[in-house]
């Protein structure tokens, strides 16, 4: 069977400008909550990648009409007359529980098949369970389908998660809007993506306060009070700790804009650390590096602490560094695959439990390398520009479900890369 790869001869140029698509793990689940408002809802700078398109097709699957003009999508769910997602699609994108919190505001119910997605740990639901069961949901598993009832209604209540899940937050504040009462969620997820979330349902006629602190507030409405609504996503921060890594790796100066640079506090200040220069404005972030790369340690931590979706991109800065790293893994138990491709490539990394000893090396070379999930393939493109010879990265299909036009805009930054197809 033919396949599509990337092909990548290293040349060690990055420049310029580029600017961030919107962010692909706002995005997803600002399409979940159109369902909320029974109508015609307007969302703006949506990224052009497969995790779109599959949410899409939830959707549509939903009752809803899904169409796309450019970077905007226009949801209509008036129609929305369903509760069910088939595992077909659930199991392509594990974003796709994200409509479980929608649908039973919704209905009171909702049966939807447990989740695929990157394999990069266990990421259990366990947690978006234990809060909706709070808030007054019964839950059963059929047939690999998880069933949710709301005999008594939804009431609000005080969840305390027992980590600050992303799902898990976006799960609950969708439900709670609905809650008769009031619902404190503690321990919440602090990430951008949260506050975009509760924005949104803000401008459909919610009320929730304090989204993007551990501490959220949420005044349970009427269903009926909800309606559409226009809303634009905010930049991608992991698109944008992408590239800059990428002018990190060849000197740059490299430009994102289109980003708050607030969004990316400590992975800015990693790069500093590793002996960049790094700029700011108002939506727009450069980098430039003119000595060599500075060893530093990392270790992943729920916003604002560093990112576990940057984690590959930096250990491929730590593999080029004068000196030798530790890059500690908190969030995610197999998200280390990455760096025994990086390995096939000449880097010298040593893996014990969730830490990885990197060993700078003066360089790498090209090798036939895979995706093992969505960042790490991005930092093997990256890897391939700054490496000797040509880089051939296999299972891009990974890669494409985050990255809008990837190779197009490492192309006009200076990379020699292209797409393949294969036999």
């Amino acid at each position: 069977m033919s396949q599509e790869i990337i092909v990548v001869h290293g040349n060690n140029t990055l420049s310029g400008e580029v600017t961030v698509a919107g962010a692909k793990n706002s995005a997803l689940k600002l399409l979940a909550a159109s369902i909320l408002g029974q109508g015609v809802s307007t969302i703006r700078n949506v990224p052009m990648i497969s995790d779109i398109r599959i949410m899409s097709d939830v959707l549509r699957c939903l009752g809803a009409t899904v169409e796309r003009e450019g970077h905007t999508l226009t949801i209509d769910t008036t129609n929305v007359d369903k509760h069910e997602t088939p595992y077909e699609l659930v199991s392509k994108m594990r974003a796709s529980i994200s409509v479980l919190g929608p649908l039973i505001a919704r209905f009171g119910q909702a049966r939807v098949a447990m989740p695929g997605g990157c394999q990069i740990g266990e990421r259990k639901i366990d947690m978006h369970l234990v809060g909706l069961h709070a808030l007054g949901v019964e839950f059963s598993v059929d047939h690999g389908y998880l069933e949710a009832r709301t005999p008594n209604g939804l009431r609000g209540t005080q969840v305390f998660l027992e980590f600050p899940s992303v799902g898990a937050t976006e799960n609950l504040m969708m439900a709670a809007i609905v809650a008769t009462g009031d619902t404190v969620l503690e321990n919440a997820a602090c990430e951008p993506e949260i506050a975009d979330l509760a924005n949104m349902l803000n401008a459909m006629g919610a009320d929730v306060q304090g989204a993007g602190t551990p501490t959220i507030r949420i005044r349970g409405v009427g269903f009926d009070t909800l309606h559409p609504c226009d809303h634009t996503t905010v930049g991608d921060r992991i698109e944008a700790g992408t590239f800059l890594v990428g002018g990190a790796l060849t000197g740059g100066p490299l430009t994102v804009r289109g980003i708050d640079p607030s969004f990316l506090r400590m992975a800015l200040m990693k790069l500093t650390a590793m002996g960049c220069e790094v700029e700011t404005g108002e939506d727009w972030i450069t980098v430039k590096r003119e000595r060599p790369l500075v060893p530093t340690d990392i270790q992943t931590l729920p916003h604002p602490g560093f990112p576990t979706d940057l984690q590959a991109q930096y250990m491929l800065l730590a593999a080029l560094a004068d000196g030798v790293s530790v890059i500690t893994e908190n969030v995610f138990e197999n998200r280390f695959m990455f760096a025994a491709e990086l390995t096939r490539m000449g880097a010298d990394i040593s893996l014990e439990d969730h830490h990885a000893l990197v060993r700078g090396v003066k360089g790498l070379q090209g090798a036939p390398v895979k995706s093992t999930d969505l960042r790490g393939g991005a930092a093997l493109v990256l890897a391939g520009i700054v490496a000797e010879g040509e880089t051939k990265v296999y299972k891009i299909s990974h890669i494409d479900r985050g990255y809008e036009d990837y190779v197009g805009k490492l192309r006009a930054l200076g990379a020699d890369v292209e797409r393949v197809v294969v036999e």
